[in-house]
């Protein structure tokens, strides 16, 4: 079971017990998603009775009455239409095979370089050095992790550097890009001291492109995939079929994500995480992107447990004074060890996001984690749509992507942030630029 903790001033006074707390969360988000569910019906239900016809509300409604849908171009969709555009299992001739060379890489990675509230503008209070502050027992805001790197090619001997408005992307690996009808080759290196892999959402792979290791069945050359040890390769070859790209109701592009699985739960707290993105065919650039969309933004929302990562012995030894703490499972030791990040970075401490006035921007959103994962990110000055419903807050679960469309019309600089006050208040914000 994944460990969580409370985040919480150490002036609380009183606090119920860590198991009564991660009742409470879960019921939180199991309320949350209810809530959700109600609310999209409700929709629905509107739209029906007014006659509309958005994207959202009509597949919703008669899913489960006459199995109707709409199309990408607003019409109805009924019966084998309606099931062939769910299935989506076609693969348009005349695609591309699209090579990423990706490696997992052992780096020590500061969650705060500033070393302040680069939100406020102030010193780290004393709230946020429960987080960020090293000491005796204590790793501080720099800790030891595995994330997977672009190269250039498949000497791994050149690493390709981000481009200044992408350096944003933090942790996050290389955005794999496709369009619908391509082939996803992904040549990957092992570099980290624990065996990791590439297991990715949405696509379509053969068992031997899974990247997951368990009891399916396979073996021999079908197993190599699951489990790639130090120093180790392997090529994941993924096909990107329709169903794999935007569906009815979408834009032109969809978000999944990849991610280590071998021990999925201490790989992604260790850092293994990365955006995949499918535009739909026809729609895409020479790079994958849709050709409709100006900017696009990626963003990864979780409290990162470094607790559970292979590195925790480690990261004590490196980076806290002693004396080391008796009990790793002490409460006050193991909560200055979750990390309320944005793209791996606390307290508005990454590097710019910024966007120009009247752009088409969108933004990819996602989150990965445990019960505490339950994430609002909410964006000040500028209002998203999301499937067809305009909003400034969206909902997220951990594993769940959302699409979110903006054209800014309000220059500045604005705040993007969590809107779970605890999460807040432990650094899971920072700010946006209006060009």
């Amino acid at each position: 079971m994944q460990s969580e903790r409370d985040t919480r001033s150490s002036a609380d006074a009183v606090q119920p017990s860590r198991s009564n707390r991660t009742l409470v969360r879960a019921g939180a988000a199991l309320a949350a998603v209810g809530a959700a569910a109600c609310a999209a019906l409700v929709v629905a239900l509107l739209a029906r009775e007014s006659g509309g016809t958005s994207a959202q509300a009509m597949p919703l409604v008669h899913a489960a009455t006459t199995t109707m849908g709409t199309s990408m171009d607003g019409s109805q969709m009924q019966g084998s239409e309606y099931w062939s555009a769910v299935g989506g299992t076609t693969i348009p001739a005349g695609g591309q095979v699209r090579t990423y060379y990706v490696g997992a890489d052992e780096v020590a990675w500061n969650y705060a370089p500033d070393g302040r509230n680069r939100v406020t503008g102030d010193p780290f209070d004393q709230v946020a050095d429960t987080f960020v502050e090293s000491g005796p027992g204590r790793i501080g805001s720099t800790y030891r992790k595995c994330i997977y790197r672009g190269y250039s090619d498949a000497s791994f001997r050149h690493l390709e550097v981000r481009a200044a408005n992408d350096r944003y992307l933090g942790l996050l690996g290389p955005v794999i890009r496709a369009e619908v009808g391509d082939t996803i080759r992904v040549v990957f290196r092992n570099a980290c001291a624990f065996p990791t892999s590439v297991h990715p959402h949405g696509v379509f792979y053969a068992k031997g492109s899974e990247g997951a290791p368990y009891a399916d069945g396979t073996r021999g050359a079908a197993k190599l995939d699951d489990t790639v040890p130090r120093g180790g390769r392997h090529t994941y070859v993924w096909k990107v079929p329709e169903r794999a790209g935007p569906g009815p109701g979408d834009g032109s592009s969809v978000m999944w994500m990849y991610h280590s699985h071998v021990d999925e739960v201490a790989d992604t707290y260790a850092g293994l995480m990365g955006p995949i993105e499918i535009t739909r065919h026809g729609m895409a650039r020479s790079d994958g992107s849709p050709k409709d969309v100006d900017r696009e933004m990626f963003v990864l929302y979780a409290v990162m447990d470094e607790n559970e990562s292979p590195f925790l012995r480690d990261n004590l030894r490196r980076f806290a004074k002693p004396p080391a703490p008796h009990d790793l499972d002490d409460e006050e030791f193991g909560e200055s060890n979750l990390m309320h990040s944005i793209n791996g970075y606390m307290f508005g401490n990454g590097p710019a996001m910024t966007v120009r006035k009247g752009e088409h921007v969108r933004w990819y959103v996602m989150s990965m984690g445990t019960e505490v994962d339950l994430h609002t990110p909410h964006w000040h000055g500028n209002d998203v749509v999301v499937n067809g419903m305009r909003m400034d807050v969206v909902s997220l679960l951990p594993a769940t992507m959302v699409v979110a469309d903006m054209v800014p019309d309000n220059a500045g600089v604005w705040l993007f942030h969590c809107h779970v006050n605890d999460h807040l208040r432990a650094g899971m914000l920072t700010t946006y630029r209006v060009t």
